[in-house]
């Protein structure tokens, strides 16, 4: 099997056999819409089969496999959000990666962006340790919770806006669950999708919108939205994104 069935042991599989799977995106904003708490709306999440081109390549990379991990099971299921169930920050990335999440079971979990992005958190006081590997290794987020906009791996990491589109009712539910007082969008695409979900929660925006950029904030009533370049390997090779650049925004992420 080119995935891990839910309920089988994985370390902190929030489904169970009988989670309800969401296979169209009506099912999607029926499943979303109606999960009682983020326990639910996460094991909804975590089985989604709505989107056909996201999911046979998810399942397709997990069968396949990168040289350096053929020995390993990969998740090869959406990555469902993950953190705590009560945020004072959420930090909103754009999806998972083929060989990071998709075969980990957890976001930013086990490539090279998580170990950037773990290791701020960790400085900034909003993680227990400074690195991610996998699910189960006794990492935690204190006080913080993390999500993608698109819960499934995409092929050249590019979401069609018809799979962004029915994702959006999981970004939408979780964010109305946890109402943090920060969300940190990592990245431009991170930024416009949050947008929406921000107005649809009820959150009265600013027009015009404030274009993205890093460290740019934008007051919410009691809420703030920050801008983070992303920790991608492109950023951070090339010195557009640096250690002491993440570490603001999370410190000041924190001390919102």
């Amino acid at each position: 099997m080119s995935f891990v069935p839910p309920g089988t042991g994985w370390p902190d599989d929030p489904a169970t056999p009988s989670t309800p799977v969401a296979t169209t995106p009506a099912e999607v904003a029926e499943l979303a819409a109606n999960s009682p708490s983020i326990g639910e709306l996460t094991a909804r999440q975590s089985v989604c089969r709505a989107c056909p081109r996201l999911v046979a390549w998810r399942e397709e990379v997990a069968d396949v496999k990168r040289k350096a991990y053929r020995e390993e099971t990969y998740w090869g299921r959406p990555i469902a959000g993950w953190g705590d169930d009560d945020p004072r920050v959420l930090i909103v990335g754009l999806a998972p990666a083929a060989h990071g999440g998709n075969r980990t079971g957890r976001i930013f979990t086990g490539d090279r962006s998580g170990d950037w992005l773990f290791a701020s958190l960790f400085r900034s006081g909003l993680a227990a340790q400074p690195t991610s590997v996998h699910a189960g290794d006794g990492q935690r987020l204190i006080g913080a919770r993390m999500v993608a906009a698109v819960r499934c791996a995409p092929p050249a990491n590019k979401p069609t806006p018809e799979e962004r589109d029915t994702c959006f009712p999981w970004l939408l539910q979780e964010l109305r669950l946890v109402r943090p007082r920060v969300v940190v969008a990592l990245g431009g695409f991170a930024w416009q999708a949050i947008w929406p979900a921000l107005k649809a929660a009820g959150y009265a925006l600013p027009s015009p919108r404030p274009p993205f950029g890093h460290g740019v904030e934008v007051p919410l009533g009691e809420t703030t939205l920050i801008g983070c370049y992303h920790p991608s390997q492109q950023n951070t090779f090339t010195g557009r994104v640096t250690e002491a650049m993440l570490d603001a925004v999370f410190s000041r992420a924190a001390a919102l």
